[in-house]
């Protein structure tokens, strides 16, 4: 661990891995708990396979593939919510061939990018270590809008999260504010495919906040618990793959689930300890 940190003080790419680390804690902390407690995660799975296909066209046409995943992520947690909402007999077909399709277009348009080879894996499963100062910029934006939603609308999503009836009557905008929701999450996604790729995301999206819920009892505790599990597994992750020269976003998920088994087995065999964990 000591090698670790020396590269830290001395390696600039290493900084900005560590730096985009906390920023994606922050996202994943918060819209990963509403991922796990509204039981959406097969619709953010399908959010995030689709996000490939705008990846892939923004770099056809010679466009930031940020703002092309973006773009796609919105696009698709519109059409999903919206699918959900009125197609529910079908709507697993439907995500399914969306997921299938997305991934797809966004592996047609790179293999047709003009000049320029582009490497598929890095969005598959991820390079934190080669976020830019650019990039930091873009999650850091891409984090102050998720969390001033929130902010703004916490007790509308904990109402929709809960109690979607409840909500109705009280005369709440419950499928604007459920594909609000979906939105953020759909932000979150894209700031995770920088950190563990697109066929590992939802694995960090859940897990932080799984075990999260094993412990904490209200949402805000939750999203607080699960914004310093998701470092910890992320920061936990980078040393292990530094110290093993082993891929990065591998490793994140490892530990994210060594850790969410961790739980499982505190909770199940030392009860005692559970009740006093508990807050």
């Amino acid at each position: 661990m000591g090698a670790f940190w020396a590269a830290f003080l001395q390696y600039e790419f290493i900084q900005n891995a560590v730096l985009a680390g906390v920023l994606s804690s922050l996202a994943c902390g918060v819209a990963g708990v509403y991922v796990v407690v509204k039981r959406i995660t097969f619709i953010s799975g399908g959010i995030a396979h689709a996000v490939l296909g705008g990846i892939g066209v923004a770099y056809y046409f010679g466009r930031d593939p940020l703002v092309g995943a973006v773009v796609t992520a919105l696009c698709s947690a519109v059409l999903l919510g919206l699918i959900n909402l009125t197609a529910r007999q079908h709507e697993d077909i439907i995500i399914g061939a969306l997921w299938a399709v997305g991934m797809a277009v966004g592996v047609i348009f790179m293999a047709l990018t003009p000049g320029y080879n582009v490497d598929l894996m890095s969005f598959l499963f991820g390079n934190i270590l080669m976020v830019t100062k650019p990039v930091l910029w873009a999650l850091f934006l891409l984090d102050l809008a998720i969390l001033l939603v929130v902010a703004v609308f916490y007790r509308q999503f904990l109402l929709v999260c809960y109690d979607e009836e409840y909500a109705r009557l009280r005369g709440l905008p419950v499928k604007a504010l459920y594909i609000l929701l979906l939105a953020l999450i759909a932000l979150t996604v894209v700031i995770l495919i920088k950190v563990v790729g697109l066929i590992m995301v939802i694995a960090l999206l859940t897990l932080p906040a799984a075990v999260a819920g094993l412990f904490a009892h209200n949402l805000h505790r939750m999203m607080l618990l699960a914004t310093v599990l998701s470092f910890l597994f992320i920061l936990s992750g980078l040393v292990f793959s530094y110290q093993l020269n082993l891929p990065s976003g591998a490793i994140i998920v490892v530990m994210a689930s060594v850790g969410y088994l961790g739980a499982l087995a505190w909770r199940r065999f030392l009860p005692s300890a559970r009740r006093r964990a508990a807050f």
